[in-house]
């Protein structure tokens, strides 16, 4: 009877950690799914986009154009972003070589001084133009970096969705933790919540707009909450198109300071 317990036991502990195994492939799965639906939608886009910044009863607005370019599905990609309103950030432009396989490549122009400036990896985390966005949100964060639990099937605003909590793999400034409420659907990121080391929520990211373009579902409108600065930023996409034939040269250093006028307008 004792040596039958003991078999029964190690059966059971081996389900156990089957299962464990089976849940954290099906989460990282998951995240890689919500990824590719949300940052590699066709081969590439362009899209002109609206931005509100607002804190309280204040509000600041940019406008600009953004092209992308995947080289890889899942893998390399490039990203340009030019900017026309208002005054004070008209013509600076923002480039990234995302790899997913070493630091992105970032450089924004500066057209006040003339400059192309790199940015740096450590400086991934910082603000983009003084939104609630990093540079990081723009490009993404490759779902590898970070250990995936799926901890619950849940309901969001009438959406079935993934609950999944990531923990990052390595030292991150970014978050402690973050909770992702992917749609089962589409597998788009609908909601994400960012927790500190105190773990203490810090930001959430609200899918506020999906909608059907060329065939793909997108958000076309999301939205950036700091909960400690008490800001939310609003990225409104419109006239988004997919599959336009964009190619590498595009995404160098000499259209940075000279627009694509095909595509910027």
């Amino acid at each position: 009877m004792k040596n039958l317990n003991t078999l029964l036991m190690a059966a059971l502990l081996g389900l156990a950690l089957f299962a464990g195994a089976a849940s954290a492939q099906t989460a990282e799965e998951i995240m890689k799914q919500s990824h590719l639906a949300y940052y590699y939608a066709g081969d590439d886009g362009v899209a002109e986009v609206g931005m509100r910044l607002i804190k309280g009863d204040k509000e600041r607005n940019r406008e600009f154009t953004m092209l992308r370019l995947d080289n890889a599905e899942g893998g390399a990609q490039k990203y340009y972003t030019y900017f026309k309103k208002p005054s004070d950030v008209s013509r600076l432009t923002f480039m990234v070589h995302k790899n997913p396989e070493d630091n992105d490549k970032r450089w924004i122009y500066i057209p006040a001084v003339d400059l192309v400036k790199p940015i740096s990896a450590d400086d991934k985390n910082s603000s983009f133009v003084g939104s609630d966005f990093t540079y990081e949100d723009v490009s993404g964060r490759h779902w590898s970096e970070d250990t995936h639990t799926l901890k619950e099937d849940a309901t969001l605003d009438s959406s079935a969705v993934w609950v999944i909590e990531s923990i990052p793999k390595e030292k991150y400034k970014g978050f402690a933790r973050k909770v992702s409420y992917v749609d089962k659907a589409s597998s788009l990121p609908l909601k994400e919540e960012y927790f500190d080391k105190k773990d203490k929520m810090v930001r959430i990211f609200t899918a506020e707009r999906t909608e059907e373009v060329d065939g793909i579902m997108t958000v076309t409108l999301r939205s950036m909450e700091n909960l400690k600065k008490k800001t939310k930023t609003f990225v409104d996409f419109s006239r988004i198109k997919y599959n336009q034939g964009l190619t590498d040269d595009l995404f160098t250093e000499r259209y940075l300071k000279n627009p694509p006028r095909q595509f910027v307008k």
